[in-house]
């Protein structure tokens, strides 16, 4: 009787459930572990709400922040901040499996189901081996980073505290946090003084980018190598959509919003600005002195974000694709979408528009809200939201003098942006049952 309860149990508490309650859990106790005295530097402890934002934008990586992270948390503090931005980014089930088979201990099929689910695998089959990956392939690049940050950063700070600086920037860049310790130049300044060092900028946008491809792909590309026709169907859509995502938007910001300078800085300025609103967050100029178009650009990029299995969050560059190619098959009148010589199954399509319509009615409904209880310009407001959603941390200044609800809200959509819409929609439903019969079609006149 008892191993039959455990059964219901188990059955009951299904993968995306315990998704969601492994990333609350990180969540309160990085908050817990915000409010400690050792944890800011005037040693008094924070409040409940300031801590839990900070802890809530780290583990989403996110990068929104309401307290300076150099001058008003501690070394303990920034310790804190970065532990919850690495497991955030490779994800709570992953390092709790890695720990798991540390351990000795088996890994069973429900636990390798939760992985699946957890970083978006096509199948159960090779999930454990992935997860060593993961963690390797990820210790190894914020590794490297870290090495090629630590010149610039040990001859501006000092050997100790440049590489302290370099290991945070670097996990931070590769986990798509953009959470940064140059408020000691100037409050929330991010990375803005060093906005024409070609060198960091280039490295910081590798890690960036690194990152946000996904482990997926880059387990693609380390089998096949150069021989692309064999890479998955996902890896190609990832690669060409974040190739076009990058170049398109750095073409604009070049010739309409860093229409002055040289060649170099425009270029370098344009191309870190495509990169950084792919969910980093790091900005290298002033946001507020952009024009509304590039900031509309901006928040659409925002809303994109990176791609399924890797640091990133937003609704994916997969499921921009999947949308923009059955918009492409309906204007040519075919039957079936498809892409590289490949039909792509009409419940992804689906599935691509249900998170297209959670991602803009929780974007807009919340950039509203915030506008009419801030009193702010409705384009500011979305900006932050897309921001949230988007797992981002770009702001335009706004984020530190909100009131509690907008905090709230802007919680609500970071947690929602990291975990996935859909984790969060079929955690709270019941699984639908098969029906045999359908039901009579009837068409209905769209468009």
């Amino acid at each position: 009787m008892l191993h039959k309860n455990r059964v219901k149990n188990r059955t009951h508490m299904t993968s995306f459930r315990v998704i969601i309650i492994s990333f609350f859990c990180l969540i309160l106790v990085g908050s817990l572990l915000l409010m400690l005295p050792i944890s800011s530097r005037q040693r008094c402890v924070t409040s409940f709400p300031d801590a839990m934002f900070t802890a809530v934008s780290a583990t989403c990586v996110t990068g929104l922040v309401v307290k300076d992270t150099a001058t008003y948390w501690s070394l303990f503090g920034q310790a804190v901040i970065l532990m919850l931005i690495q497991i955030g980014g490779m994800g709570v089930i992953t390092v709790g499996l890695a720990i798991i088979r540390a351990s000795g201990r088996k890994i069973g099929l429900w636990q390798r189901s939760t992985m699946q689910e957890s970083i978006s695998a096509p199948q159960v089959g090779g999930i454990v081996k992935l997860t060593g990956f993961i963690l390797k392939t990820s210790l190894i690049i914020e590794m490297i980073g870290a090495a090629l940050l630590a010149p610039v950063f040990c001859n501006d700070l000092g050997f100790a505290k440049g590489l302290w600086y370099s290991l945070f920037h670097s996990i931070s860049a590769f986990c798509n946090a953009g959470f940064d310790l140059f408020g000691i130049k100037e409050p929330f300044s991010s990375l803005t003084f060093y906005h024409s060092n070609i060198y960091l900028n280039i490295i910081i946008m590798l890690l960036i980018i690194t990152g946000g491809i996904g482990f997926l792909v880059w387990g693609d590309i380390g089998t096949h190598k150069h021989r692309i026709r064999r890479y998955s169907l996902q890896s190609k859509v990832v690669l060409m959509t974040s190739a076009v995502l990058i170049v398109l938007p750095a073409l604009y910001f070049f010739f309409f919003e860093y229409d002055h300078g040289t060649i170099h800085d425009r270029t370098i300025h344009s191309l870190f600005q495509s990169v950084t609103t792919r969910t980093a967050g790091f900005n290298t100029t002033d946001l507020a002195a952009m024009d509304e178009s590039g900031t509309a650009i901006m928040v659409i990029l925002m809303l994109i974000g990176g791609s399924p299995g890797s640091t990133a969050g937003g609704m994916k560059t997969t499921t921009f694709a999947v949308l923009l190619l059955s918009a492409i098959t309906v204007f040519s009148r075919r039957n079936d979408v498809q892409c590289f010589k490949r039909r792509i199954s009409d419940e992804t399509v689906r599935s691509a528009g249900a998170v297209l319509f959670m991602y803009l009615v929780l974007f807009f409904t919340s950039g509203v809200i915030i506008s009419r209880v801030e009193n702010l310009p409705l384009l500011t407001c979305l900006f932050e939201t897309s921001s949230a959603i988007g797992t981002v941390g770009l702001s335009l200044g706004i984020t530190s003098g909100l009131s509690a609800v907008s905090r709230v809200i802007l919680m609500i959509l970071m947690f929602f942006g990291r975990v996935g819409g859909l984790t969060l929609i079929y955690a709270a439903l019941p699984s639908a049952d098969s029906q045999n019969s359908r039901l009579p079609l009837e068409k209905i006149s769209v468009g």
